[in-house]
């Protein structure tokens, strides 16, 4: 199953948005699928980041179709406004769920006052990927996919306390947020297959893969360990989006698939089917957080 940068398939005539493409995973991801053909938007909270990854982009691939839009995944109002903007585009192949924050050692709060990881990572992506369902629906053979990450072995959905108001933990609302993601990616599928709307909804993660998040996340000495490790263990961003790109490109990637790393720990190396735990495997509990997240975004996938 190897799959590197440089052998997508063909992206030509297709638009994909990715999220978070400013720097990281999000910038590596988009860059391959520009070097494929495919007219990427960039999108990110950041817009000085933004036009600096624009310039490095079209600089690095000659007639590169890329574009940058605002887009604040911690806020429903940025991301109804970058959905109202996206409808003057006939329609939507692909969209890489990716931008995320992990870790942050005290509680914070997204602009509608949802818990900062699971607002970011899991919930703007289910409002996005909601307002964008119907361009979505027009493309030939749309996809979505959601980037977990191997935190979500170790999470639960705590249902009586999403927002971890009675109790926050750094890596607890990290978790839980990530194997949301997971959850959503399969939950959406089985709701594709049963509507009929012709969306893939694949997943993957990135395995250890040096990036940015430690910078803005834990801190202290659980970064310091990390940036030591990663040389030995992990891989550079460009490595942990090999297997993003796979499950947004291949046509081995399965409806409802999870690819990751293949190497040990799933860690780096070429993309592979990565293991799924049982929890995210819960249907009853993937439609019971559907409907609570429709709830708290106010958005509907009917």
């Amino acid at each position: 199953m190897a799959h590197a940068q440089n052998d997508l398939p063909s992206q030509l005539g297709k638009t994909a948005v990715v999220t978070g493409a400013t720097g990281g995973l999000g910038y590596e991801t988009a860059l391959a699928l520009a070097k494929a053909g495919a007219d990427v938007i960039l999108t990110g909270r950041d817009d000085q980041k933004g036009a600096a990854a624009l310039a490095n982009i079209s600089q690095d691939v000659l007639g590169a179709k890329v574009t940058y839009e605002r887009l604040d995944l911690a806020s429903l109002a940025s991301i109804t406004d970058f959905a109202q903007r996206m409808q003057a585009r006939p329609s939507l192949d692909l969209l890489v769920n990716n931008a995320g924050v992990m870790a942050l050692p005290s509680r914070q709060t997204t602009a509608d006052g949802f818990e900062m990881q699971f607002g970011t990572n899991y919930l703007g992506h289910f409002a996005l990927t909601a307002q964008l369902m119907s361009l979505l629906r027009k493309a030939a053979a749309p996809r979505v996919v959601n980037v977990s990450s191997l935190a979500h072995r170790t999470g639960f959905i705590d249902f009586s306390d999403l927002q971890g108001t009675r109790w926050y933990s750094p890596w607890k609302a990290y978790g839980q947020s990530k194997l949301a993601c997971l959850m959503f990616a399969l939950e959406l599928q089985r709701r594709s297959d049963a509507a009929g709307w012709n969306v893939i909804s694949t997943a993957a993660h990135p395995g250890f893969a040096q990036t940015n998040l430690f910078a803005g996340g834990p801190g202290g000495f659980v970064s310091l360990a990390s940036n030591f490790a990663a040389p030995f263990l992990g891989h550079s961003a460009a490595g942990g989006a090999r297997p993003i790109l796979f499950a947004a490109t291949s046509p081995d990637a399965k409806p409802g698939g999870y690819y990751g790393p293949g190497g040990l720990g799933e860690l780096r190396g070429a993309p592979s089917r990565a293991l799924i735990m049982p929890q995210a495997r819960n249907a009853a509990n993937a439609a019971k957080l559907w409907d609570e997240s429709e709830k708290l975004t106010g958005v509907s996938f009917a």
